[in-house]
């Protein structure tokens, strides 16, 4: 291992000169939900409880890469609301010094339950899955009838003080493109944020996703809206287009037609302690073991350094689509 330790003032850098400041931390890789392009009906390779990382583990990795310059996290699953006492982990996190933004990613289904709770343990943003609002796509494309309690979350999160919400959508050709004007429209009045997003060649459930390149759908929002450049708080690899008033913006999250491997500053950490330093590569750490073999602080930091840089340059979605078999779901959201 790595024999010297930097301060977080340094930060996490990895060998391609890359600043690490954001861990996508998945609490479960349980999920209410069957998307096509994550998770196939019928899925049993779900990861024993036992080797969950319990919420000690959790807080003390956590800490020890806050402690070498980490900032940002978001909490994620499959779904993080199925994971019991979610409010209780978040508050830990959000508390960790160091830490200044704690975000999560739901599918929306229970966050009626837990909306203020999660606010007032110190989450303070919420991206929200949402790849239809009609009701048949969203069974069809979901496998289950669950936008009533999407809308029902949605709500609530507006009432616990969540804004600006950012709703997540999927594009899929031939199932919700012709949808995309639609959810605009929606966004607008509700004063959310719209990302939209490319499907990923992960497992075959993403392999056999109807892939839509955003690019020409950027394009045409752009002229259509009348659409500028724009930046927006968070961590992620959207680019935003927003109205000059300020009172939408768009996302694009384009892994494929326009990939934002130069700028990557993720790595995610599966429920397991499992360390993916990239969705599209194998490269990764364990962290369980090191974590149960009772090892000091110095050793947690020095194995985050090595993992740090296993990190690939970038993936191969278009040059080796069949590379990753893990889905999207076991890798940490």
């Amino acid at each position: 291992m790595n024999a010297a330790v930097p301060s977080a003032s340094h930060g996490l850098v990895d060998q391609f000169g890359r600043r690490i400041d954001y861990v996508r931390l998945s609490v479960t890789d349980r999920c209410d939900l069957r998307c096509s392009y994550c998770m196939p009906e019928g899925f049993k390779g779900f990861e024993e409880p036992a080797h969950w990382l319990d919420f000690d583990e959790i807080e003390r990795l956590i800490g020890a890469f806050a402690r070498l310059g980490v900032r940002r996290v978001r909490l994620t699953g499959g779904e993080p609301l199925l994971r019991r006492n979610i409010a209780e982990l978040a508050a830990r996190i959000a508390a960790l010094p160091g830490i200044e933004d704690l975000s999560l990613s739901t599918n929306a289904t229970q966050l009626d339950r837990h909306a203020h709770a999660l606010k007032a343990a110190g989450v303070t943003r919420l991206n929200v899955s949402l790849d239809s609002l009609q009701q048949a796509r969203v069974e069809r494309i979901n496998g289950r009838d669950v936008l009533a309690k999407v809308m029902a979350g949605l709500a609530a999160a507006e009432g616990a003080g969540f804004a600006p919400i950012k709703l997540n959508m999927v594009a899929l050709a031939g199932t919700n493109d012709d949808e995309i004007d639609e959810m605009v429209a929606f966004c607008m009045a509700r004063g959310f944020v719209l990302r939209l997003i490319e499907t990923m060649p992960m497992g075959d459930t993403g392999r056999n996703a109807e892939y839509l390149d955003l690019q020409p759908v950027k394009e045409r929002l752009r002229a259509q809206f009348g659409l500028v450049e724009t930046t927006l708080p968070g961590a992620g690899p959207a680019r935003y287009l927003g109205t000059p008033d300020g009172r939408f913006n768009v996302g694009f999250i384009t892994p494929i037609s326009q990939h934002f491997c130069a700028t990557c500053n993720r790595v995610r950490v599966a429920v397991d302690g499992t360390a993916y330093m990239c969705l599209g590569q194998d490269e990764r750490f364990e962290f369980r073991p090191l974590l149960r073999s009772g090892c000091s602080d110095a050793e947690l930091d020095a194995a985050i350094l090595d993992a740090i840089n296993l990190k690939p340059e970038r993936h191969e979605f278009r040059e080796a689509p069949a590379k990753i078999l893990r889905f999207m779901s076991m890798t940490g959201g």
